[in-house]
């Protein structure tokens, strides 16, 4: 993380419509911490995706600051990375409403006179992005579920630091730098078994061939439970299989992640996606900042 500049008190406020409906109150409390704290404050009140592209893209030299939930973060994010102006200055975000759980994993405080606050007096944290060869762009896990349609399990969300948290624990993890293509010459991957074998009882399967920097971890001859990836730091992308023979899920660390099968579905940031037979995605390091407090 890196100090705020000293002249970054001039901000671009844009306020979500769902948040001024949902929770007016907390957008005034918001607001006036804001316009008391900074030099210089812009309103902005869109009413629509293509409305909140066109005020960030005529922002100048103000600084972004999203008021609204995780929606409200992931329009802002796609807007930016759309016009190739993600990296060009700290995004910030005060949750206002009733989706904040990514934000608050990001780091964000929940509450919004703390979030308000750090908007003035916080630092930028350089974070990852994770984008797929359609455009599409992830900030936190992304799943693709035994059945293609649900979610059966979060498994891990990082702490403040950006940590993981001790929901790891007795999973295998990659340490050292290593990659995949390390890490798979050391695995001997389990005989595929029926369609009822042991691990998740009678969850439905999928067969997806997943391949990590261009090493196959499963292909189609064999049943995948789920699988889960993120991006961890510094640059990687974290892939966890779990597969209905093994007790234990399959963890490796890559740059670059395909997943191939027939019509698979997955959870971008808790948004379904899909079907799709194939799509690959990549890690772009730093790739944007958020604001969130100092330690």
């Amino acid at each position: 993380m890196s100090a705020q500049p000293p002249d970054g008190r001039q901000l671009l406020v844009v306020i979500d419509p769902a948040a001024r409906a949902v929770d007016g109150e907390s957008v005034r409390i918001a607001k006036d911490v804001l316009c008391a704290g900074a030099s210089s404050v812009k309103i902005a009140l869109p009413d629509s995706a293509e409305e909140v592209a066109r005020v960030l893209a005529h922002r100048g030299r103000r600084r972004p600051v999203v008021l609204g939930d995780d929606r409200t973060l992931l329009r802002a994010v796609r807007a930016l990375h759309h016009e190739r102006a993600l990296g060009e200055a700290p995004l910030a975000l005060v949750p206002i409403g009733p989706r904040s759980s990514l934000a608050r994993a990001l780091g964000v405080p929940g509450q919004v006179l703390p979030a308000a606050r750090a908007v003035l007096d916080g630092m930028d944290r350089e974070l990852d992005l994770l984008v797929d060869d359609s455009g599409g762009i992830v900030l936190g896990t992304l799943q693709i579920p035994s059945n293609g349609a649900g979610s059966s399990s979060h498994w891990w969300s990082p702490n403040r630091d950006g940590e993981r948290s001790d929901s790891l624990k007795g999973w295998w993890r990659v340490t050292g730098g290593r990659t995949a293509r390390s890490l798979v010459r050391t695995l001997t991957m389990p005989a595929p078994s029926n369609a009822h074998g042991p691990g998740h009882g009678h969850a439905p399967r999928q067969r997806l061939r997943i391949e990590a920097d261009g090493v196959v971890l499963v292909d189609l001859d064999h049943p995948v439970h789920e699988v889960s990836f993120r991006t961890v730091n510094p640059g990687l992308i974290e892939v966890r299989v779990s597969l209905p023979d093994s007790p234990e899920p399959l963890c490796v660390e890559a740059a670059t992640v395909t997943v191939s099968g027939r019509d698979f579905r997955y959870r971008a940031d808790s948004a379904l996606a899909g079907p799709v037979r194939t799509r690959t995605w990549t890690v772009q390091p730093g790739a944007w900042r958020l604001t969130v407090p100092r330690a």
